[in-house]
């Protein structure tokens, strides 16, 4: 068969694969890409939740961390081709991406585990792989007596030894919500939260970009103690960081994280087995344990160790510690929000 013949017959085939199976060049010009956080959370997936899905769906993936605004921008910018198949949101940015029409519907009927999940993960248009928690985080050397307050930072012995993020992400948002509902505000009146972020300029010491950056500098000893999120300060901690997490009488902030399939994604089915993987109790057992701690919503996962010490033994405790805010009315004005602390919030 001369090599004119043989391009001829290999052009048929493909052309009758790609009329069998709509989709399939599309599909295999490149791999599934999903969006993941960055830091701690990169971590947890490359080590676990990849090799799961490899090997549950025998395809592969390619993990693209950054935050939720940027997620949405590149699907924005792109809809008709999206360079990301699966996305990671926070409460306030999911509202964002399903109110703009980039992600789809969850085909419930078809998962093996969304039935599983507790009631507040089991969301149509993208289901709660886990929860993140924020309390309040601390170097045990440098802070002798645990805190016990987010009033706790305004003391006048943290004189710039206190670490917050800004509000691009879900913890600074949220760290000024609460504040400001600890001085009679709420979601829809943030006045005294700015207020009491300017009364905390002295004892600021960095104002980071991100929650992994923030648990970074706790690395580095360039603070000592702030808000943070649960998991990223026990990776720190495996590590060897002194790093400590105490739960505020105020309670806990906790909010849910959201996996969703992009709107027009070549590659749905292996979007959909990669949620799948994520959503499994294997996964989520396996990111539960040291170093990840990441909080589980698969209800046959059994809370244990390191969680189960620190922040509640059931889905029903850590409820009843929990403060959730209402993220509909947060996002009405959070880019206003966010405006104004790069304006007026500087270390």
């Amino acid at each position: 068969m001369t090599l004119h013949r043989r391009s001829l017959l290999a052009g048929a085939l493909t052309l009758g694969a790609a009329q069998a199976f709509p989709g399939l060049s599309r599909a295999q010009a490149r791999k599934l890409v999903f969006a993941t956080f960055t830091g701690s959370w990169e971590e947890a997936h490359r080590a676990v939740l990849v090799p799961a899905f490899r090997k549950s769906s025998g395809g592969d993936v390619i993990l693209d961390p950054m935050l939720s605004v940027d997620q949405i921008a590149k699907v924005q910018a792109a809809r008709a081709n999206p360079p990301i198949d699966v996305m990671l949101h926070d409460p306030g940015p999911a509202l964002t991406a399903i109110a703009q029409d980039l992600v789809e519907p969850y085909p419930v009927a078809q998962s093996a585990h969304y039935g599983d999940l507790i009631a507040d993960a089991q969301e149509p248009m993208g289901p709660a792989p886990f929860f993140q928690i924020v309390g309040l985080t601390y170097n045990p050397e440098k802070v002798k007596t645990p805190p016990t307050s987010w009033a706790d930072l305004w003391k006048p012995e943290y004189k710039g030894r206190v670490g917050i993020t800004n509000l691009n992400s879900t913890l600074g948002t949220g760290f000024l919500v609460e504040i400001a509902r600890m001085h009679g505000g709420s979601e829809t009146d943030v006045e005294p939260g700015f207020k009491a972020l300017e009364a905390l300029k002295p004892n600021l010491a960095a104002v980071a970009a991100n929650p992994g950056a923030l648990a970074a500098l706790y690395q580095q000893e360039q603070v000592d103690i702030g808000p943070g999120n649960f998991n990223a300060i026990q990776i720190l901690k495996a590590r060897g960081v002194p790093v400590e997490f105490a739960i505020p009488k105020e309670g806990i902030i906790a909010f849910k994280t959201t996996i969703h399939i992009v709107k027009n994604t070549p590659v749905k089915e292996l979007a959909f087995k990669l949620i799948e993987a994520a959503l499994s109790p294997e996964v989520q057992a396996k990111l539960m344990q040291s170093p990840y701690l990441i909080v589980p919503t698969n209800r046959k996962v059994a809370i244990e160790g390191a969680i189960a010490k620190v922040l509640a033994k059931d889905a029903d405790e850590l409820k009843r510690k929990s403060v959730f805010q209402d993220w509909a009315a947060i996002n009405r004005s959070r880019s206003a929000w966010i405006e104004r602390f790069n304006r007026e919030i500087r270390v």
